[in-house]
């Protein structure tokens, strides 16, 4: 069956029911006729009883709602405080406007009983959701409820945006669920048993902070349950089949009562589903409370110095096989006392195919490259909350998480550039990292509020590299015996990192609008880094390179004091919080039998600006100035290994930097419009860089670290716009990205210009008893300038997702990508799409649902992807997973 002969009739459908609508619009005042604001307006359907829309009055009392034509509501009004006021009306073909007065009851508020759910209801930073009013009865997972929903987005990813900011904690219940991922909150919860959705805007897990710092980017979500979903275990079995041994497996289990909760997810599949990827594992956050890193003045990163392994695009690759574990729970042994953790392993099987041409832009050298990586990763976290508060005046919060992680990648080259070269690689690494927190609050009084955080790190890294090439390679730098069959190099790298982070906040409240806030903090880092480069001779004795610089045993220490003060006021609509810190540096790095001590004293300013506009309505500008230093990394002068044709030498002598960034903000919310606006720029400037100075031969190259007044700088921005229409949504984002950097090859200068541009736009439903449909396009362009070289990259990306219920019990969830990929030169284009579909059945009341699930409908074979840096373009194509179709059985606990 065509599938336009499948789409046109829903279409039409889908028309006819969107705009076979009336307006009722009109205006809620009290007896005095002050407008009221945040007053909820619900139709209810005469005869199915069923609510047909609803609206909440702005600050000037105004409301609209959409309804269907020559029909019967009771309109219902209700303000806290105020009697309900009900309005028996007819709809024709015309609008109609209404002038409402609620009159007050101030007593017996706690006897006013609601026969219906008031969708969405407002307080202060707090907004209600009722989910029930939102949802159709195909959405399985929470991020399916959460798509619907005014003012919510799930991204790509999985992860939740709340009025354009990014949601950092997850609740079910007043529990932490997963302490900070999002991801796994919005893939797993099950959309049936959800109640509400609240959502708490310029959230802080300190009470006693709460306005004296800056909250308004700190945005969680609170899950309320069905009733039935309380004090008793809840979850899901779902396993599935198919052909070629293809199988999926993700029983889930939950438990919550006031006391004692617990989550268990388990899932393991070979169809590519990748539950929790090893971005997942590096971004987890783990929640909100407060960061001693963070708004220091300071920037040091003890970073990670193992090589990076092949990453999957998208979630696809050759062959991806997944098993993944995890357990939340929370116990409350005494009012005063939370205990919370998890446990999370991963381990994930990933075979990636590539054939990529890589663009040298220094020596004009092309090389085409075919890949085959068999990746093997596994890792765990576990982690351990306590929370001790036994008033109001003292909060003590301590927390330990441990990290692990085994790599292990191997991957047969063939290089085609000036010489043909067969190069095999072997990657493997174990990094382990235990962080340990302490954070204690204390009010002494009105007037006076200390905090004490701090925070230790213990890390450690053991990076293996081995290269067997045909080629030798970087004759002149590594004195290989050329009397092998093959020259097969390796090499051994040990980090170890101890890093304390500790500041002391006080703040003198001096009015219910103003604050002074002092700092002292320090930051004290001590780092051992050793590494050695051998050849592995054909019998299997080692050729150790003796020389200084092949290897390298260094010793790194840094120091920060310092000391801050801010100045929070908010009068009239503007919130001000100006400040400065003032730091004493010493950095001290010990190689080669010689120290090199480097001592600063810096004062580096920062400000923060919000104009309050309304209350979902706010413009925000934020300026800082950072010290930025490098870690014992950049800093050891003996040569690593980068991959097969790079190699890396640190600068001892390697100063700080000055990081400039000025950020603007626009957000607006309105419950009136259904209307979500969202607007950021951001300006970076580096002055006294860190600068990559590289020697480039052919395609190999030999790479260092510099300061250089060529400054960088990078312009970004997004925007966003989202607005419902009775039950159609339209959203528009675009984001852009312009950054002018400098680099040094071959002694000369190179100026690297990129502009990326992203634009989406999408036409959706959400309707709860008709099929659903989103149509969009997506466009994307890539530009690079690198040295007078330029080349664009374009991306054309349609797509539609429909969701259908029909015959009581069936649900059709169908999702489809089409991308057109090519470059301005029209010497690469590739077309391809992606569709995937579910046919799922369940008979009402019943606890089991089969399904028929298939991915790559189309039998697409590979992506396309191009990047860029200073030294070359590169575009890629990669092997993606074949069609697959699953029988699957869900069991409901």
């Amino acid at each position: 069956m065509n599938l336009k002969h499948f789409l046109v009739p829903i279409c039409l459908a889908w028309a006819n029911i969107a705009f076979g609508q009336v307006r009722i619009s009109g205006k809620v005042t009290d007896s005095l006729q002050n407008p009221l604001d945040v007053a909820n307006v619900v139709a209810i359907n005469k005869t199915t009883q069923a609510l047909d829309g609803f609206g909440i009055t702005t600050p000037q009392g105004e409301f609209k709602i959409n309804v269907k034509k020559n029909t019967e509501y009771v309109l219902k009004v209700s303000y806290l405080g105020f009697e309900t006021q009900e309005i028996q009306l007819q709809t024709r073909e015309e609008d109609i406007y209404l002038d409402i007065t609620l009159f007050s009851q101030p007593e017996n508020l706690d006897e006013v009983e609601l026969v219906y759910e008031i969708p969405i209801t407002i307080n202060g930073d707090t907004i209600v959701y009722n989910t029930d009013s939102f949802v159709s009865g195909t959405e399985k997972k929470l991020a399916d409820v959460l798509k619907k929903l005014p003012g919510i987005e799930v991204n790509d990813d999985g992860e939740i945006e709340v009025e354009g900011k990014a949601v950092t904690k997850v609740m079910v219940e007043g529990d932490d669920f997963f302490d900070g991922d999002s991801k796994l909150a919005s893939k797993n919860i099950p959309a049936n048993a959800l109640d509400k959705v609240e959502v708490l805007r310029n959230y802080s897990e300190v009470s006693q902070l709460s306005g004296l710092t800056n909250n308004q980017d700190n945005v969680a979500l609170n899950i309320k349950l069905k009733e039935g979903k309380k004090k008793f275990w809840f979850g899901e079995i779902t396993g599935g089949l198919g052909p070629d041994e293809r199988y999926v497996a993700h029983p889930k289990l939950f438990y919550y009562s006031p006391e004692f909760s617990l989550n268990v997810l388990t899932d393991l599949n070979n169809v590519g589903e990748v539950p929790f990827s090893l971005r997942d594992y590096w971004n987890f956050t783990g929640g909100t409370r407060g960061n001693v890193r963070t708004n220091t003045g300071t920037s040091f990163t003890t970073g990670a110095s193992g090589l990076g392994l092949s990453t999957v695009q998208n979630n696809r690759a050759n062959s991806i096989e997944s098993e993944f574990g995890a357990v939340n729970f929370s116990y409350k042994p005494s009012r005063s006392w939370r205990i919370t953790g998890y446990g999370i392993f991963s381990n994930t099987n990933t075979l990636l195919e590539t054939t990529a041409t890589r663009t040298f832009i220094s020596t004009n050298e092309v090389e085409s490259t075919q890949t085959l990586a068999d990746q093997s990763t596994s890792f765990g976290l576990a982690k351990l909350t306590s929370n001790y508060k036994p008033s109001n005046k003292l909060q003590w919060d301590y927390e330990v998480l441990m990290r692990r992680v085994d790599e292990d990648e191997e991957t047969n080259t063939l290089s085609v550039a000036d010489v043909t070269d067969s190069i095999f690689e072997n990657q493997n690494q174990n990094p382990l990292t235990v962080t340990q927190n302490s954070n204690l609050y204390y009010t002494l009084n009105d007037k006076n509020i200390f905090a004490l955080e701090a925070q230790y790190e213990y890390s450690e890294e053991d990076p293996f590299y081995n290269v067997v090439r045909d080629e030798q390679p970087f004759p002149g730098i590594l004195p290989t015996d050329i009397m092998q069959n093959r020259f097969d190099i390796a090499q051994q790298q040990y980090t170890q990192t101890n890093r304390l982070d500790a500041k002391l906040d006080y703040f003198w409240v001096l009015g219910p609008k103003s604050n002074l806030n002092f700092t002292l903090g320090t930051i004290q880092s001590s780092q051992r880094f050793n590494s050695s480069i051998f050849q592995i001779l054909d019998g299997g004795d080692q050729n150790t390179f003796e020389d200084d610089e092949l290897g390298n045993q260094v010793k790194f220490n840094f120091s920060d004091y310092y000391f801050g003060l801010h100045y929070k006021l908010i009068f009239g609509k503007f919130t001000l919080n100006p400040g400065f810190h003032v730091h004493s540096y010493q950095a001290k790095n010990q190689q080669l039998d010689t120290e090199v001590e480097d001592t600063l004293f810096n004062i580096v300013p920062d400000v923060f600006v919000n104009l309050q506009l309304k209350q979902s309505e706010s413009i925000r500008f934020s300026y800082t100035i950072q010290r930025e230093f490098s870690d014992i990394n950049r800093l050891a002068s003996g040569f690593v290994f980068s991959n097969y044709n790079a190699l890396y030498r640190g600068n001892r002598d390697l100063e700080s930097a000055l990081f400039h960034r000025a950020q603007l903000n626009f957000f607006s919310f309105s419950m009136f419009n259904q209307q979500n606006i969202f607007a950021n720029i951001i300006y970076s400037k580096r002055i006294d860089a860190f600068k990559t100075n590289t020697g480039i031969v052919g395609i190999n190259q030999v790479n260092t670290s510099i300061n250089s007044n060529l400054d960088d700088e990078i312009l970004s921005g997004t925007g966003s716009y989202q607005r419902t229409f009775g039950r159609i949504k339209i959203s528009a984002r675009s984001t852009f990205s312009y950054s002018n950097t400098f680099n040094i090859v071959n002694d000369i200068p190179q100026n690297s210009e990129s502009f990326a541009q992203d634009y989406t736009a999408s036409l959706g439903s959400s309707f709860t008893k008709a099929p659903n449909l989103e149509l969009g396009y997506r466009y994307t362009v890539n530009n690079y300038n690198t040295g007078g070289t330029e080349t664009t990259f374009f991306t054309d990306r349609p797509f539609a997702k429909l969701d259908f219920a029909f015959l009581k019990g069936f649900i059709l969830l169908a999702d489809y990508d089409y991308y057109f990929y090519r470059d301005r030169n029209q010497t690469i284009e590739n077309k391809y799409g992606f569709l995937n579909a579910s046919l799922s059945y369940q008979k009402p009341d019943s606890k089991w649902e089969f399904s028929v699930n298939a991915t790559n409908l189309t039998n697409n074979q590979d992506l396309n992807q191009d990047t860029f840096n200073d030294l070359f373009f590169r575009t890629s194509q990669y092997a993606v997973q074949p069609r697959y179709i699953l029988f699957k059985v869900k069991y409901d606990l």
